[in-house]
């Protein structure tokens, strides 16, 4: 009977298996960007596409069914993780656009800031930032819709998740 004890009840196990297969859907749920930027298996990252294309409602609940029982094979705190900072739920991803977008305003309020920011960063495309500085900067004077200024963001965006992501696993690394 000491057995019984240490395993989990079947109501806490439907739970877990519940909060898999709702984790499986809010993968479903991300933009094709957004989704490509995590590490997943192949079988999981067919099966979400599979969902995708799913449009019978029997269907998709089955589907997704399916997904939840993927799940329990994949490393779920990874892809929790993962998702969080994909879709910036995370501290760190929320703290990272707030960089992002400061740095995008000192570039644009500022000439001194892009050297300030090739000192910090000096693997920067130089280039691509002063052409996107001067083309931002053009369409807020010709109150043109900000397409330079979000693709200034997304990149520097990008630029300084890609720091990060390196340093964390230089950090991980150097602990082991």
């Amino acid at each position: 009977m000491a057995d019984s004890d240490d395993r989990p009840s079947k109501t806490e196990r439907k739970r877990q298996m519940h909060a898999l297969q709702t984790l499986g859907e809010r993968l479903v749920e991300l933009s094709h960007d957004q989704f490509a930027r995590l590490d997943l298996s192949d079988e999981l990252r067919e099966a979400v596409d599979f969902a995708h294309r799913v449009t019978s409602h029997e269907a998709r609940r089955r589907h997704m069914q399916y997904l939840g029982k993927l799940m329990r094979r994949a490393d779920v705190d990874a892809i929790r993780a993962a998702l969080e900072r994909v879709t910036g739920e995370s501290r760190a991803a929320v703290s990272l656009m707030h960089r992002a977008e400061a740095w995008r305003d000192r570039l644009l309020d500022d000439d001194a800031a892009l050297t300030a920011f090739i000192a910090e960063y000096p693997d920067a495309e130089v280039q691509w930032l002063r052409s996107a500085i001067r083309a931002s900067r053009r369409e807020r004077q010709l109150q043109q819709p900000p397409k330079h200024t979000r693709e200034l963001y997304r990149r520097l965006f990008s630029h300084l998740e890609s720091r990060h992501l390196e340093s964390a696993l230089r950090d991980r690394t150097a602990g082991q």
